[in-house]
Order: C-alpha cells, then sequence, then structure tokens
C-alpha cells in the first residue's frame, strides 16, 4: 500500500500547513510545567502524564538547548505557514502575539468573547454595582467592533461555563438578571451564568455575521471544568435553526470529541458548519485519532474539515499535533482510497483542503503576503470566481522542460478554481522536446505535436507570487491520463528513481542548491542595448554586496515569505555574480523549491531594471555561474551518509561510501542532465572550482565532489557531498534523478570509491581522467549508461540526448546564438 501511495504521503508531508487554532508560547522560565504538553490533567493528576501514550522524557534537552533554538526547530519541523491564535487562555510569562511573528509567516489573532467580557466587567475604573445590560452591551459591543478588522475569529468556551444548549432567544431581563448575580461575586469576575453566557453568545454571533468573521466554539472533551455532557455539539440546534445566523460561519473544535458523529451530521445539514480536528489531534491514542477523524469525514464535506495543532505555551506541541495529524490524514485518506471512497488525486486534493485551503478561504487568509483579507466574501460550502478574482487574478502553472527551461500556462483564477485544479490543462507531447534555441521539438525525441497530456496542478505548491499580489503559481505534474504519470514528466523521474531509493535502502536523499547568478544592467549606446555587469568588484565584496543590498533584501524576503530558506548570500567572483545559498531539504522538494527561487530572483532583479542570469558563462573572458547542490542520505530523521566511530570511510558511512561510488562512477553520464549545454562546458575548466577531472576529496572545491564537514560537524567527519558540475541550464528533477539513479547503481553493487585527492586535481592532469570537455563526450557516454536508461525511464533518456545533439549541432553552426542565452537562463 506505501508504494502506491507515495505521491499522497508525500503531499501529507510536505504541505505547508495552516494552524487554524492555537494559544501562545511561554518563556522557558514559566512556571507553567511543561508536562502539560501531553495531559489535561492538573496537581496530582498531573504526575501520572508521563505515563500516557503521547509522552516522551525532553526536559534537560529543552533547558540546554533553549526557547529560541527549540521552536525554530519544531516550526521548522512543523512546516506551519499561518498560525491563528487564541490569546484567551493566560499562562505564566506568556510571549505576545508579535513575538510569534519570528515563527510564521502570518499570525492571526482569534478574540475569545468571554475573556473579552470579562476583562470589561473587571475594569478597575467601574465599580461593579454601577454595571447595567445596557451599559455593558454598550462597551462589549463597541469594542469588539473596534477590533473586529483586526482578528481573523471569534471563539467561545461556553461549554466550559454553562454548556452549549444555547437560548438564542434569552430575555433581556434574564440576562440582566445574570449580569446582577455575576456582579455580586468576588473580583476578579469569572461570567458562569447561563442566561448572561447565551446572552453575550448571541450578541457576539449578530457581530459576527455583520463584519462576516467565523466563530470557532469549543466542542466535546476539555479539562475537567467542563460538563462532558453539555458539550454535545447537537445542543447547538436551536442557534443553527435561527435565520438571524445562517450565514455565520461555525467552526466546531477538537473534533467534537467523543461526539464525532454527531459533528459531521452537523456540517452535512447545516451550510454554516465547519469542522477543527486539533486536540483530538494528537492528544488521543493512534485508534483514537483516526477514528474520530474517519468518523468526521463520514457525512461532513471534505471542503468543511480542518487541521489545527491546538498548540500552547511549548512549541513541542505544534510540532506533535502537525506531525501526528499529516500521518493520521494519510493513513485515513489512503484507507478511502483503498476502499474505492476517493481517487488517488482525489486524496491528494484533499490533503491541500484539510491542511490549507479550507482555512485560507474560511479565515480570509493571505499567506504569502502575511496579511488578512476581511472583505472576502464566502458564501455555503465554496468560493465563487468574482470573490476568487477580487484576490488572486491569475495561477501560473509551471513546469520545467528537457533542456531546463521553466515555462507556465496561465489560468484566470476562476476557472482555476472551478476546473482546472482539478483537471488541469492540455499540452502538446511537443513540449519536452524543444531545446534552448527552438520551440519545436528535436528530430530524435519522438515528440511530436500529435498527442495530449494534462498538466495538472501539485496544489501542495500552490503559493503567492511575492513579487505580483494578484497572482499565483504552482507547480504541475504530466498526466497522460488521470492519476497516471506521462513517462517523459521530470518530477515523476525523480519521484520514481526516490522511491526506488526508499523501498531497497530505507533512505530519502536531501538537497541543497547554491544559485550563482549575474545582475546586468542595460546600456544603451548609439541606439544599441547592451546588458552590462552591474558592477566590477570581487568574491565576497562588501561594497558589491551594499550596491545590491535593497534588490538582494527584497528577493531575500520574497523567499522567505515563499517558505524558501536561505542560508548565505554574498558577492561572486564575476563581475555582478552573486550567490544564493538554499536550505537543504528533501531532494523532491528542492527542485521545486529550486524552480520558484530562480523565478522571484529573475523578476525581482526586472522589476528593478535589471537582468538576472543564470546561465553557466554568459561572458567567455569572466569566471562561469554553476548551481553547486549539497546532497546528503537520511534514515527516518538520522543523517546516515555521515560516518560514525564504528562506521568511518574518509568521514562517511558505508552506505554514504557506496552512494558516492555510484555518483563518481557514472559521472560522465550525469553530466548530460547537470551539465547539459554546451555553454556548460566553457565553464567546467580546471583551476575554476569547477570540478574538471574525475576524482573526490574532502573539502576539495577543485574536485566535482567535494566532502563536506560544515560547522558543528566533528573534524574526522563529514555530512554530505557537493557536486560542482551542475548548472541552471539543467532541469533540477532530471540532474537529482540521474545523482539518485546513480546512487541506488553504488549501493546495489557495493561500490568503492578510490582514494581522494587532496590538492589541486589540475597537478595530477597525467593521472586522472579528464570528465567530458564538451556536450558531445557526455551524451556518448549517457548513450551508454544502461543503468540510468533503466532506471530514469528509457524514452526520456533518449530524448533528452536527442534534444542535447540538436544543441550540439546548432551553436556550433551558430556560435552568436549564445547571446541570446542570458533571456532564457
Amino acid at each position: 500500500m506505501e508504494a502506491r501511495y507515495e505521491a499522497l504521503r508525500r503531499a501529507a508531508e510536505e504541505v505547508a500547513a495552516v494552524d487554524a487554532h492555537a494559544h501562545n508560547l511561554v518563556e522557558l522560565a514559566s512556571a507553567f510545567p511543561f508536562l502539560r504538553c501531553f495531559s489535561e490533567a492538573e496537581g496530582d493528576a498531573l504526575a501520572l502524564a508521563p505515563h500516557s501514550l503521547s509522552f516522551k522524557k525532553v526536559e534537560e534537552f529543552r533547558t540546554a538547548e533553549g526557547l529560541k533554538s527549540i521552536s525554530s526547530k519544531c516550526f521548522e519541523a512543523a512546516n506551519i505557514s499561518a498560525i491563528l491564535i487564541d490569546d484567551g487562555i493566560t499562562f505564566d510569562k506568556m510571549l505576545d502575539l508579535e513575538s510569534h511573528k519570528a515563527l510564521s509567516p502570518l499570525i492571526g489573532r482569534v478574540l475569545r468573547i468571554e475573556r473579552l467580557a470579562e476583562t470589561i466587567i473587571n475594569d478597575e475604573s467601574f465599580s461593579g454595582s454601577s454595571w447595567t445590560l445596557d451599559s455593558f452591551t454598550e462597551s462589549y459591543v463597541a469594542k469588539l467592533k473596534s477590533v473586529s478588522t483586526q482578528i481573523v475569529a471569534l471563539k467561545s468556551i461556553a461549554a466550559y461555563r454553562s454548556g452549549l444548549e444555547i437560548n438564542p432567544n434569552v430575555s433581556k431581563t434574564d440576562a440582566e438578571d445574570g449580569l446582577r448575580k455575576e456582579l455580586t461575586g468576588p473580583r476578579p469576575f469569572r461570567i458562569t451564568n447561563k442566561n448572561l453566557i447565551d446572552y453575550l453568545f448571541t450578541c457576539s454571533l449578530e457581530i459576527a455575521v455583520s463584519a462576516n468573521l467565523p466563530v470557532q466554539i469549543h466542542t466535546g472533551f476539555g479539562d475537567k471544568d467542563l460538563d462532558l455532557r453539555k458539550c454535545n455539539p447537537l445542543h447547538l440546534r436551536a442557534v443553527l435553526e435561527d435565520k438571524r445566523f445562517s450565514k455565520c460561519q461555525i467552526v466546531l473544535l477538537h473534533a467534537s470529541y467523543p461526539f464525532s458523529k454527531e459533528a459531521s451530521y452537523l456540517a452535512s445539514v447545516y451550510s454554516q458548519v465547519y469542522l477543527d480536528f486539533g486536540l483530538a489531534i494528537p492528544k488521543l491514542s493512534v485508534h483514537g485519532m483516526t477514528s474520530s477523524l474517519k468518523e468526521l469525514l463520514e457525512l461532513a464535506p471534505i471542503k468543511k474539515v480542518m487541521f489545527s495543532t491546538d498548540g500552547y505555551a511549548f512549541p513541542e506541541t505544534y510540532y506533535l499535533g502537525a506531525k501526528k495529524a499529516r500521518d493520521v490524514v494519510y493513513n485515513v485518506l489512503a484507507a478511502a482510497c483503498e476502499d474505492g471512497d476517493l481517487s488517488i488525486q482525489e486524496a491528494i486534493e484533499a490533503v491541500d483542503d484539510i491542511f490549507r485551503r479550507n482555512a485560507l478561504h474560511l479565515y480570509k487568509l493571505n499567506v504569502t503576503n502575511g496579511s488578512i483579507n476581511n472583505e472576502t466574501t464566502i458564501a455555503g460550502g465554496g468560493v465563487s470566481s468574482t470573490s476568487v478574482e477580487e484576490d488572486v487574478l491569475f495561477v501560473r502553472i509551471i513546469w520545467s522542460d528537457a533542456s531546463g527551461q521553466n515555462r507556465c500556462r496561465v489560468v484566470p483564477a476562476g476557472r482555476f478554481y472551478e476546473v482546472t485544479r482539478n483537471k488541469g490543462v492540455g499540452l502538446t507531447f511537443a513540449v519536452m522536446g524543444m531545446t534552448s534555441f527552438c520551440d519545436g521539438p528535436a528530430d530524435g525525441t519522438n515528440l511530436t505535436g500529435v498527442g495530449e497530456i494534462r498538466l495538472v496542478p501539485d496544489m501542495p505548491t500552490l503559493l503567492r507570487l511575492p513579487w505580483s499580489s494578484r497572482e499565483e503559481m504552482v507547480m504541475a505534474d504530466m498526466q497522460i491520463r488521470p492519476g497516471e504519470a506521462w513517462e517523459y514528466c521530470p518530477r515523476n523521474a525523480l519521484r520514481k528513481v526516490t522511491k526506488v531509493l526508499l523501498d531497497e535502502f530505507n533512505v530519502t536523499m536531501k538537497a541543497g542548491f547554491e544559485n550563482e547568478f549575474f545582475l546586468r544592467r542595460k546600456l544603451v549606446s548609439d541606439g544599441v542595448e547592451q546588458w552590462v555587469p552591474y558592477d566590477n568588484t570581487n568574491y565576497c565584496s562588501t561594497s558589491a554586496f551594499d550596491g545590491a543590498s535593497s534588490i538582494l533584501q527584497e528577493v531575500y524576503s520574497s523567499l522567505k515569505t515563499s517558505d524558501i530558506v536561505v542560508e548565505q548570500l554574498h558577492a561572486e567572483s564575476g563581475k555582478g555574480q552573486f550567490e544564493i545559498a538554499l536550505k537543504y531539504i528533501l531532494c523532491t522538494l528542492a527542485a521545486d523549491k529550486l524552480i520558484y527561487a530562480r523565478e522571484t530572483i529573475k523578476s525581482i532583479a526586472r522589476k528593478h531594471g535589471l537582468l538576472a542570469t543564470f546561465l553557466p558563462k554568459p561572458d567567455l573572458n569572466d569566471i562561469g555561474s554553476g548551481s553547486h547542490v549539497h546532497l546528503s542520505l537520511w534514515e527516518d530523521d538520522q543523517n546516515v551518509f555521515m560516518g560514525s566511530s564504528k562506521d568511518n570511510f574518509y568521514g562517511m558511512s558505508k552506505t554514504g561510501a557506496q552512494f558516492l561510488a555510484g555518483v563518481y562512477h557514472h559521472l560522465s553520464s550525469i553530466l548530460a542532465f547537470t551539465a547539459p549545454h554546451p555553454n556548460s562546458y566553457d565553464r567546467i575548466q580546471p583551476n575554476t572550482w569547477s570540478g574538471a577531472y574525475l576524482c573526490w576529496g574532502k573539502e576539495n572545491r577543485e574536485a566535482p565532489l567535494r566532502t563536506a564537514c560544515p560547522p558543528g560537524v566533528p573534524l574526522e567527519l563529514v555530512s554530505n557531498f557537493e557536486i560542482k558540475s551542475f548548472d541552471a541550464c539543467a532541469n533540477p528533477h532530471l540532474g537529482l534523478a540521474a545523482i539518485v539513479a546513480a546512487g541506488i547503481d553504488g549501493l546495489r553493487r557495493g561500490l568503492k570509491l578510490p582514494e581522494p585527492v587532496e590538492s589541486n586535481p589540475a597537478d595530477y592532469a597525467s593521472k586522472l581522467q579528464r570528465l567530458p570537455q564538451n556536450l558531445q563526450e557526455s551524451v556518448e557516454s549517457l548513450s551508454g549508461d544502461k543503468v540510468l536508461h533503466e532506471l530514469i525511464g528509457d524514452k526520456l533518456v533518449k530524448a533528452a540526448i536527442a534534444i542535447r545533439k540538436a544543441e550540439i549541432d546548432h551553436y556550433a553552426k551558430n556560435p552568436g546564438a549564445f547571446n541570446d542565452l542570458i533571456y532564457r537562463y
């Protein structure tokens, strides 16, 4: 079953989730006990919390690591793009909302109505006896309206106070009497009177309707303050039947456990009811979490079911909630596919809906721009094309072809969300046979204008364009028929080989790319337009960085909002050349994000009147640009490329050394994918840190394969290896697929590396084999490489070879055509 649903698991693991209900973190020195991560218990009952199913002892680690480090690790692992925080709970040393913005691109506030009411009546400037229901209502309504544009939702905990059997027609007389009874108690006042709670609840719903704000309601289990019998969401029927509130979007929190079936029923028959399963996941056992989510989905539309962590106080609760939710959602949806309730593609769409899109629409969020749009209107369970296009006008559906060029089809947002997101757009077979010089298929690719595929959006990759706020972009898969990958699809080629790596060796590969590029500015002289270097400074020049700082700041901010993590950036050796290094992540995701990063850099440069080019060698008299990639192997959360005291071959593990040996053995063939253009070989020259000789070495930047020992790794070990001979003419999915295929061969055959080269390989030129000095040589090597043909796919490899041969011929006959490539790469 696992193999069949790899794409579904990947979607569940990689979607950037919207956490639709959570609470504030606390400082490390807070008196709030860390054991509360694992239990709703208090006092003596908390002593048994370490014996609950979800408990892990980590307090010693927390103290040593510090809150900032722990939070960073937990939220990065949780992959949360937005957090909606109910700040109505007060913890000791609680962080304010602003402090959470370092952890997620968007933080939204959920206002708890009971807390607001209690804040007002506890105001020391008023004596308790001075309040009347009218004066209280006037103050409450004014305060709530004043913040209505600064919040994403209201929340009620009526379940904790008097239960969910709300009387929406409670009289003012009864409410006034309830207020008087509350005011006779000791300060600070805590509202528990049912009539006053019902009045407050009804009043808040009226404001929510006028302000178009959803209302979250605690339902089901919680701590011992509540009476579980009164927390069944069926008690809300009187409210749901009231016509005044038929347009008020009501979110039943916590899967309403143990009343999940009842919640599912309500969501199925009332258009305004939505469901959120936070707290039930992760607090229940695996069986409990699974059965609760299944019960929610038995009747409720998938478009109404949402993820949240219900994280609170400690960053670990956010991580645990996200991790468990991804596992449970995957298992439930995979089971639904097995039962025939969903197709795999529908299940993948459901992942995006549950973790992201449902919340974005309901709470009117713009994750990429970190903003809240309180004017988007949502009716029933869906979104009209008109309302969508008030926010987003176009969606770019992106693919990278076999010549490494990024291309897109653009669909109006209304049609995209109504039709295209599920069905895709038609595309001719010819697109995967095109070259860098001609928009027609090369001879020998067996691809023509006859035949059509479907370009199907991969919705977890959808994001808002940082440089164009009314457009989105999404990566696409190529399918020959619904749910069936086309054999020429580069993304599927990478997924296919990584699946083999995982199935046979229980290993995944992570990748981190270095983006080198040149900035050019336009110069017009005697009516002739030229693109000249942005500056003439040298490597790591402070003045170069200063001169381009405003552009690089915008690039960095845009990448960050797109959830692309930048680890370093600096001026490079070439004239007007810069480098932006990205954090290593799962290789399938890294390839997608590399494409997005290049799109971002080029677009922002264009916005500033500049041209950014990633071409390997735009100026034959200057240094070249690479797209060096750092690679590591992982089993679960353990780096298994890195050696240990018992398993150490020049710092590598046996697995790592064999994988690298496979890459070494096939490197000449790999170059046809990673250095796929005639221009690539103008860059790969001795003494240019580009890797011209077949060798490897530890921290040897002249070797094409460099094992690396970054700060924090013991000096006798290495954590990853770098491939120098990788540039931006490569389709990143195909380049990585070739590397993985070679590594698999190394593992299968137990290949061994030669001794490392520890100085400049050029000094051993007579003893070392020169890597291909031109594209023709690498193509010849690939043509005879049966391993890469088999693992990547014979038809795709042959098409790539035909494209390379066409480019060899064209640029040999038309050397001046190289000048146009700065616009294509």
